[in-house]
């Protein structure tokens, strides 16, 4: 089958092109001037709208065990609402458990995932349990294509690592060539401002926010990037939310360490405001860095002009409002952390748009291309390019949409964006050739999607 996508803008990392697309199967053909090709099996028209690579979230948790539950998408449901954003691939986390391997928690994430994802898929390992079997393991998995481990400066009990583990698995990652990725907040100290503001009967949600000062993940970033230094591994900083990290990044970047960074769009978006919101509503807003003052979204914008920020991710972690986050009501410690956002993603970085905060081409480049390179999957995703598969995005930028739980496809009571008015919506979705999303109709399947099996980070000399 041949599947032509004409009059359409084709957007990149380095700009915008009037061009047509030619689909052959699974993989693109060609990218041509209009009109040179005329015949396909399927016409697809893009006129006035833009036709961009399919986005790559490369922070999200499906199925994910926290707290005494488990997020509230499953593989399935997660991938078909990615797609209905415009995401083609995600990269997933298998968790580890103390006292478990990292190979017996792979097969476990395969056997979850299999059969059942929309849209293709690949899996980063959390390591929460460092060990001379573990070090040994994640040989294994890089030769399994999973070539990054996320490890935790928080959560002391659950998953959190040392400064000595970390350091063990980072000299581990330079020998294979691995990245570490890194949840960077102080997590001992904010356990005792936690059972601080406990004991003095703040239970409230915004609590979570006041325990996890921004200074906190600042001082871990700086400490991350230290350890990183000592060891010469590769580092990329998840969920960056305040400017303290930020400069932490930008200032090991600008003396060439191999540090990286994403953001994501509640970071963009949202604030503690939104914590802070009567009626245990704030429950909603809770994660991990939490949402911060307002003022740190300039930061983060002027980040990702600069490329200090260099990927935007959701850390989709939905848990529903109900059942879940009233888990924790009168004891913010006990809500479930984590936030909806997987649909969303690519139309809240063009809203980024929108407002001149960022380009175009930073909008395919943060949302496609970087994560691409940055786990191992260039240019086979990422790019609209001969022999890459044919995940296109077509999308309508002058189209107004409001988000709403009433709409959004991801399997959560509620939306962290309710009732925002934003310009631009996804119209047409293509994975590996097959169109999946088209004019309001979903035509996708559980068990189209594939696992990828990624190689290393392509930033590292």
């Amino acid at each position: 089958m041949r599947t032509l996508i004409r009059g359409g803008t084709v957007l990149s990392s380095t700009g915008a092109a009037t061009a047509d697309v030619l689909v052959d199967g699974e993989t693109i053909a060609a990218v041509a001037a209009p009109g040179v090709f005329t015949e396909a099996d399927t016409v697809l028209d893009a006129t006035g709208r833009y036709v961009l690579p399919g986005g790559i979230d490369a922070h999200t948790h499906m199925e994910m065990p926290f707290g005494g539950t488990f997020s509230a998408d499953t593989f399935e449901t997660g991938t078909r609402a990615a797609a209905w954003g415009g995401t083609t691939t995600i990269i997933d986390f298998a968790v580890q458990a103390k006292g478990t391997s990292l190979l017996s928690t792979l097969d476990k994430w395969h056997e979850k995932a299999e059969g059942d994802c929309a849209i293709d898929y690949g899996f980063h390992m959390i390591v929460s349990d460092v060990n001379d079997g573990t070090l040994k393991e994640m040989e294994s998995c890089v030769d399994s294509g999973v070539s990054s481990f996320k490890m935790f400066m928080a959560y002391p009990g659950v998953f959190y690592s040392t400064d000595g583990e970390i350091l063990r698995a980072m000299h581990k990652a330079t020998e294979t060539g691995a990245t570490i990725m890194m949840h960077a907040e102080n997590g001992i100290a904010i356990d005792q401002l936690v059972a601080r503001a406990l004991a003095e009967g703040k239970g409230e949600p915004v609590q979570h926010g006041l325990t996890r000062p921004p200074e906190l993940e600042g001082e871990a970033t700086s400490r991350a990037i230290t350890l990183a230094k000592v060891t010469g591994a590769p580092l990329y900083i998840v969920h960056l939310s305040a400017a303290q990290a930020l400069a932490a990044v930008a200032q090991a970047r600008d003396e060439g360490q191999n540090v990286f960074a994403e953001t994501c769009p509640q970071y963009l978006y949202l604030s503690i405001e939104d914590l802070a919101k009567p009626d245990f509503e704030g429950a909603k807003y809770v994660a991990s860095p939490p949402l911060r003052e307002k003022h740190h979204q300039a930061d983060l914008w002027r980040g990702l002009r600069t490329n200090d920020l260099s990927v935007v991710s959701t850390d989709h972690c939905p848990f529903c409002f109900k059942d879940q986050k009233e888990l924790g009501r009168g004891d913010f410690s006990k809500i479930p952390n984590g936030m909806p956002g997987v649909e969303h993603r690519m139309d809240l970085l063009h809203q980024g748009v929108v407002a001149g905060e960022i380009s175009l081409a930073r909008w395919v480049e943060a949302c496609s291309t970087t994560p691409a390179r940055m786990f191992g999957l260039y240019p086979r995703k990422g790019v609209l390019a001969p022999g890459s598969d044919a995940d296109i995005v077509i999308y309508d930028p002058a189209a107004e949409q409001t988000l709403s739980a009433a709409t959004h496809h991801m399997a959560v009571d509620y939306s962290a964006y309710e009732g925002m008015t934003i310009t631009g919506k996804v119209d047409t979705v293509l994975s590996r050739g097959r169109v999946v999303v088209d004019g309001g109709e979903y035509h996708g399947s559980a068990g189209h999607g594939r696992f990828l099996s990624r190689d290393l980070c392509q930033y590292l000399g």
